[in-house]
């Protein structure tokens, strides 16, 4: 018979409390998220009280467009486009009223429809299925047995293609597609009084679509018919389309524009750089002292408080002081890992900061600076997830700062970033009618020192998210 045994193990585990759980949380918020949260806080705890900033205190961060980061960035390429779109081009006019959603747009331009009670029904959930492109991303057989499930409504995937083609002649053109083919298609069709490059544009989408996005431009000439000149002016028609017709929507209020705010500015005037927190629109919280006075009473069972009343008294303002405590001290705490882990990485790419020279960069990963700060690898890596940096040379997500190590031949290390940003330049600068391959872009790198690999650069180069040379071609 086997013998019994018995083991003890003894396990040590960390169970987080609530408090320390909302101190993480508040790390890994960004100044805009920080900002509402503050809010939030304010709001429900009545012995929180806040006080706006001055004009004399921190200098107001510089909030710059989304379009100006992305032209602060590397060049980027539209992947999974049939061409290359150009972003400059003026978006399509859609009309919608500020403060209005694109769902509340699309049912207001249906109600100006007449349709029958039943296919406003099967209208207003085909809208609520439309994504945040503009797209409609399920099937319509699928679609029809979640309306049966949800509103009790038998249809047919039939029945909602009808409804679905009239949703996708309202604006903005392009709205309700089901694919990038049928959106091109859906502008094109818009277009009232074509020219004949538009009508050949038409024809290639509808007839060449395939061939058009793989850059099989031969193909595509000789399937239509057409010449080389009516094939550029087809393109060029083409590349001012919107390929997301949800996103002319978004982000439409106010001026109408989406920003990026920065949550650290460093401001460099020769050697010296000085590092603060852009948290200027960020009130200063303090504790009502009125709710002090209450807790002094009820301690004391003063006034004209019964004792349970004291007591209710006492405990409610006591949990509600300890919180807004917690609360500020956690937003001190936040404040000072912050400086503390950005003031690290200023230390370790000084060069880089210098002038924003990306070959500069030094190889840096998270726990170097771990080890700089003395904090956690998760809590360096909560404090950067998500953040900028304002500097003289222009706004910069912490995380590009972040690269592996690459040897050179001299035997020194660079960082991958600096050579993302010597292909970035090269494909920049690259003639589009015959782009460059990537042992062209490896010659480049071991011209300049690099010891890697083609492998190396194809990641590179996906990581990037620019094409393959083939699909870098323009006519």
């Amino acid at each position: 018979m086997a013998g019994l045994s018995q083991q003890q193990l003894l396990r040590q585990s960390q169970k987080l409390s609530p408090q320390q759980i909302q101190r993480i949380k508040l790390l890994e918020l960004s100044t805009p998220q920080l900002e509402e949260r503050v809010k939030q806080e304010v709001e429900e705890n009545p012995v929180l009280e806040s006080e706006e900033p001055t004009q004399h205190q921190e200098e107001q961060p510089k909030k710059i467009s989304v379009d100006e980061y992305i032209d602060q960035q590397e060049a980027r390429s539209w992947k999974g486009h049939p061409s290359t779109w150009d972003k400059n081009a003026p978006a399509p006019d859609a009309n919608i009223f500020e403060g209005e959603s694109m769902r509340e747009f699309l049912m207001r331009q249906l109600g100006y429809r007449n349709l029958t009670d039943r296919q406003k029904v099967l209208a207003e959930y085909l809208v609520g299925s439309i994504d945040d492109d503009g797209y409609l991303r399920r099937d319509l057989a699928s679609l029809a047995d979640d309306v049966a499930f949800s509103l009790g409504v038998e249809t047919s995937a039939a029945e909602l293609e009808g409804v679905l083609n009239i949703i996708q002649e309202l604006e903005p053109a392009g709205i309700g597609a089901r694919n990038l083919r049928e959106c091109l298609l859906l502008q094109l069709r818009a277009i009232k009084n074509k020219t004949a490059s538009q009508n050949v544009a038409y024809r290639i989408i509808e007839s060449g679509f395939e061939d058009f996005s793989k850059k099989h431009f031969e193909k595509v000439m000789a399937r239509l018919g057409i010449s080389a000149g009516q094939l550029r002016e087809a393109d060029e028609d083409i590349r001012h389309l919107w390929p997301k017709p949800g996103n002319l929507h978004e982000g439409r209020s106010g001026d109408g524009v989406g920003y990026i705010t920065p949550d650290f500015i460093l401001e460099t005037s020769g050697d010296r750089q000085g590092l603060s927190l852009a948290s200027s629109n960020l009130p200063e919280l303090r504790i009502n002292h009125r709710y002090i006075d209450i807790l002094n009473r009820a301690n004391s069972n003063g006034g004209d408080m019964t004792r349970e009343q004291s007591e209710q008294a006492r405990q409610f303002v006591k949990e509600k002081i300890d919180a807004a405590q917690w609360f500020i001290q956690s937003i001190r705490k936040r404040h000072d890992t912050l400086l503390r882990t950005m003031q690290a990485i200023l230390d370790y790419q000084k060069d880089y900061f210098r002038q924003g020279d990306m070959t500069k960069l030094r190889p840096m990963i998270l726990k170097d600076i771990a080890e700089a700060t003395g904090l956690d690898i998760s809590t360096v890596s909560r404090v950067v997830s998500g953040k900028y940096i304002q500097t003289n040379f222009g706004t910069i997500p912490l995380k590009q700062l972040f690269s592996e190590a690459i040897a050179t031949d001299g035997g020194s290390e660079v960082s991958s970033s600096g050579i993302k940003h010597i292909l970035a330049l090269a494909v920049e600068d690259e003639d589009k009618r015959t782009p460059l391959n990537d042992q062209q872009l490896l010659d480049i790198l071991k011209a300049k020192g690099y010891n890697i690999t083609r492998r190396t650069v194809a990641k590179y180069r996906e990581s990037m998210k620019i094409d393959v040379a083939r699909l870098r071609r323009t006519l």
